[in-house]
């Protein structure tokens, strides 16, 4: 790195105040002048912060859109996922390499592209689907390919003008939530005229569950959040949706902003918070200006910053943070070490976010769907929520419709509906399978379309892909499996090894080289991995392996192999090395 480049990591270091909990924004800025964050630039960032620069390694090493060696100067990413694959992702990867001269995951020799598969982009609907230097392509094909390549050739990818590169509206269906205004003053003003303890009885009395999946009750979080003693509160939204399947955070941001910045602002008046952070995923890079302009034009209206709506001593803004390609990141705790510049490792808790989240302080963490509930709740009341939905499950649902369906997109349904509902309302009713909730959910066999979406019954984040009967459910289940392997964190052996050998047994079963035995040693592997791992990640990674192992057993016994268990690695294979190393085999017992 030359004394000028060096000159340039300083200066945005400075950009950012010198502060440690930027570190994600500086590595991005620095990678954006240079194309990467060379071992120079690591020293020269962890200079100017003060701190050593493992410090920084280890959270560049993290992330999967940070690199340490030069890549093209354009980047494509294609998303590969069971849904983009149904839908023709393999053929539009192959005209890629094809056009380019490389195969997935290597650089021209000029330096110009690098083609790669990563995971979900949240474009499930709209698939087969690829980022550009992080803007988005949708619904591809092998022709659009050339055209794509020569656009970028002529004019760089920065400005280039690519076909296919317009994101249509998800929303198919709005619900009470998402029709009337898109949000302002009037909920604000609901919000200042009642005392914030009065503010948070009412999120209490309508049962709002955060939708984020998990569904702990709001009402609940914001008062231990509030009680927990501080010198600061802060309000998170995390907007970092990488669940296979999942888009409907992407709606909401892309069309309904302003109700969601309503909300976190109806948390930071409740909480007593004068902060609020909102994590946008890497993948979601392109809606970065849009977002801050209507912050901007949200602080212009006394919406956002000091004295909001009039009222002296209400002081709440909203910065955003983006974030670097890491599923494991939309885990609250793991969330909350990014925002703080570190990798995106979940800690352990206790102590939870409520009492010591984002820089040690009581922290609230909901859901982007979580906030535009709560703004509206605000407008319209309790009871008017309450209205909708079941007894333990109030107000409606986010549910985001991919697959094997004519009317694929974003549907606000209320909570109760049955998959059968669901799938007639979105003409799938030949439906094979159901995976509801993304990989972390559950795999729903054609007997069990009549349970209920719903906390009580069959819980989602969102995510709903529709498989027909010509898809192979353990193929899918492989997928997911492997899916798993790729974004755990690796922190704790349950979950970094479990996964692994979770795949290699769904491989084996898939292949139809497994034995009862095999199944049997895959079933309780999983159970293994879903009660020791550290995280929900690794206790929901197995879930497609055993959801599909209860619901669809006459798959895997259409696979099976007859005779006896066969090891996946025989003695002798194992002994092989200390065999040449000792020029004799081991002494065995029976010798």
């Amino acid at each position: 790195m030359t004394a000028g480049h060096a000159t340039t990591v300083e200066a945005i270091v400075r950009e950012f105040a010198a502060d440690r909990t930027r570190l994600l924004d500086i590595i991005e800025a620095v990678q954006h002048q240079f194309g990467h964050v060379a071992d120079n630039a690591i020293h020269a960032i962890a200079t100017g912060l003060g701190i050593h620069a493992v410090e920084v390694e280890d959270t560049l090493s993290f992330y999967a859109f940070f690199d340490r060696q030069p890549r093209g100067r354009c980047r494509i990413r294609l998303s590969r996922t069971p849904i983009s694959l149904m839908k023709g992702a393999q053929g539009v990867a192959d005209a890629f390499t094809a056009a380019l001269g490389i195969a997935m995951g290597e650089t021209s020799p000029d330096g110009a592209f690098t083609v790669e598969w990563t995971s979900d982009i949240g474009m499930a609907d709209q698939e087969p689907a690829a980022l550009v230097n992080g803007r988005v392509l949708t619904a591809l094909t092998p022709a659009d390919v050339p055209g794509i390549v020569a656009a970028l050739r002529q004019s760089g990818a920065a400005d280039a003008r690519l076909p296919n590169a317009n994101i249509r509206s998800s929303l198919v269906q709005a619900g009470p939530v998402l029709s009337g205004e898109l949000g302002g003053a009037d909920i604000i003003r609901a919000t200042l005229a009642l005392p914030p303890e009065k503010v948070i009885e009412e999120i209490t009395a309508a049962k709002l569950r955060g939708r984020g999946g998990a569904g702990f009750p709001t009402g609940m979080k914001w008062r231990l959040c509030r009680k927990a003693p501080g010198a600061d509160h802060y309000v998170a939204c995390n907007a970092d949706e990488g669940e296979p399947g999942t888009f409907k955070d992407r709606v909401l941001l892309d069309e309904f902003p302003d109700l969601v910045f309503d909300g976190m602002t109806v948390a930071g008046y409740a909480l007593g918070a004068r902060h609020g952070l909102l994590y946008l995923r890497g993948e979601y890079a392109y809606m970065w200006d849009r977002l801050q302009r209507v912050l901007k034009s949200r602080r212009d209206r006394r919406l956002l910053g000091t004295a909001i709506g009039g009222r002296e001593g209400f002081d709440f803004d909203i910065r955003l943070q983006l974030g670097a390609g890491a599923y494991i990141c939309g885990e609250e705790s793991a969330l909350i070490e990014s925002l703080e510049g570190k990798r995106g490792a979940p800690r352990d808790r206790p102590p939870f976010p409520t009492e010591r989240g984002y820089l040690q302080q009581p922290t609230a963490v909901d859901n982007v769907e979580t906030y535009a509930c709560a703004a509206r709740i605000m407008q319209h009341g309790a009871a008017w929520f309450t209205g909708y939905g079941t007894r333990e499950s109030a107000g409606t649902k986010l549910v985001c419709v991919s697959g094997d369906c004519p009317r694929p997109g974003v549907y606000e349904v209320a909570f109760g509906m049955t998959v059968n509902e669901l799938l007639d309302l979105v003409s799938a009713p030949e439906a094979a399978f159901v995976q509801v909730s993304g990989p972390s959910g559950q795999s729903v066999a054609p007997k069990d379309f009549g349970r209920r979406i719903a906390f009580e019954d069959l819980s989602t984040g969102g995510s709903t892909m529709i498989f027909g009967a010509q898809r192979d459910v353990l193929d899918v289940a492989l997928q997911f499996a492997d899916f798993f392997v790729a974004e755990s964190c690796g922190w704790c052996a349950p979950c970094r090894v479990g996964t692994t050998l979770l795949k290699q047994g769904m491989e084996k079963i898939v292949a139809g080289r497994a034995t009862l035995a095999d199944v049997t040693a895959t079933e309780q592997l999983a159970n293994t991995v879903v009660r020791m791992s550290r995280c929900g990640l690794g206790q929901t990674a197995p879930n497609p392996i055993l959801t599909t192992m209860r619901n669809f057993p006459e798959a895997y016994e259409a696979r099976l192999q007859p005779g006896p268990f066969a090891p996946a690695v025989t003695l002798d294979e194992a002994l092989r090395e200390a065999t040449s190393l000792r020029a004799h085999a081991p002494v065995t017992a029976e010798a």
